[in-house]
């Protein structure tokens, strides 16, 4: 019995041991994506289904580049926040999106159709040592997260979910024959940097949640490291403007911490939200910051 026992013992801390070990590693490569990168975004539609094959027109093939810094907001044990600012012409920056990840995170919000999310609560055995990456839009109202376990194998470093999104930003203005994406993210880190590949489903989603795919595509973005000097601007952007937009995570924080689903007005004033958040200044207060976003919410 004695065996037994000492053995029992021996298992559960190698167990604990490796795990510990693992959540290490899968930390070491969501920081590692932090710093100052040259970026090449590529996107083709690859097979179309729609029925109107005379009036059907896909999208076109997409090759952009850009420079962009990605600052690590918060490091926690269990939670890392890097927020993604674009360089235009060496000194513009545009707050681009943000991702946070979650160390077995249970509250989600899984994007629905029409700005709705619905909310949707995972046992803590379905995501045990796993990591949720929830990405928001430039204005930190929600866009996309999921779930998935980090793969350190064979010198590679991966991470792949597959979930519901809106229209990306270089569609939501030109396309209006489907409404949700079905994206599968694979985020792979590397020597020079790290990749984002996408293999994705255009939907046409009903109210009922039937789904018709419309139509298919292929991302590959591919964020290459260069020296953090290059990205000085959005460094300097980012000291002056983090309190702002500090308050603003913190009022989306007390929004998604009730629990229900959520859907957010298109425009106010004939304004998105991103906008009226972008024209405030440093030194906005939390309350004129609450009641731009309040404003949105659908009640």
């Amino acid at each position: 019995m004695k065996k037994i026992f000492a053995l029992i013992l021996v298992t559960a801390f190698t167990a604990n041991s490796y795990s510990q070990d693992k959540k290490k590693e899968d930390i070491k490569s969501i920081k590692s994506m932090c710093g100052c990168y040259e970026v090449k975004f590529n996107f083709a539609e690859t097979f179309q289904y729609s029925k109107d094959t005379v009036n059907y027109k896909p999208s076109k093939t997409k090759h952009d580049y850009g420079l962009e810094w990605v600052e690590l907001v918060e490091n926690q044990p269990n939670k890392i926040v890097m927020q993604h600012l674009l360089i235009v012409d060496d000194k513009t920056i545009i707050k681009h999106w943000r991702q946070d990840w979650l160390y077995e995170n249970t509250d989600f919000y899984q994007f629905f159709k029409d700005r709705t999310w619905n909310f949707k609560k995972l046992s803590s055995k379905q995501v045990k040592g796993q990591w949720t990456q929830k990405v928001y839009q430039v204005d930190d109202s929600p866009r996309y997260e999921g779930t998935a376990t980090w793969v350190h194998l064979d010198g590679r470093h991966t991470w792949e979910n597959t979930t519901d999104a809106p229209l990306p930003r270089r569609e939501h203005t030109v396309r209006e024959d489907y409404n949700v994406l079905k994206r599968t993210n694979v985020h792979e880190i590397t020597s020079t940097g790290w990749i984002h590949d996408q293999d994705n489903d255009k939907i046409v989603r009903s109210e009922k949640g039937d789904d018709i795919v419309l139509a298919q595509e292929k991302g590959h973005d591919v964020y290459t490291k260069v020296d953090d000097s290059k990205c000085k601007a959005a460094q300097n952007w980012w000291t002056v403007n983090n309190t702002l937009w500090k308050s603003v995570r913190d009022k989306w924080e007390t929004v998604y911490k009730t629990d229900t689903n959520l859907s957010l007005q298109k425009t106010v004033d004939n304004q998105p939200l991103f906008m009226k958040l972008f024209s405030l200044k440093p030194d906005a207060t939390k309350e004129e910051i609450s009641r731009i976003i309040d404003s949105y919410i659908v009640k």
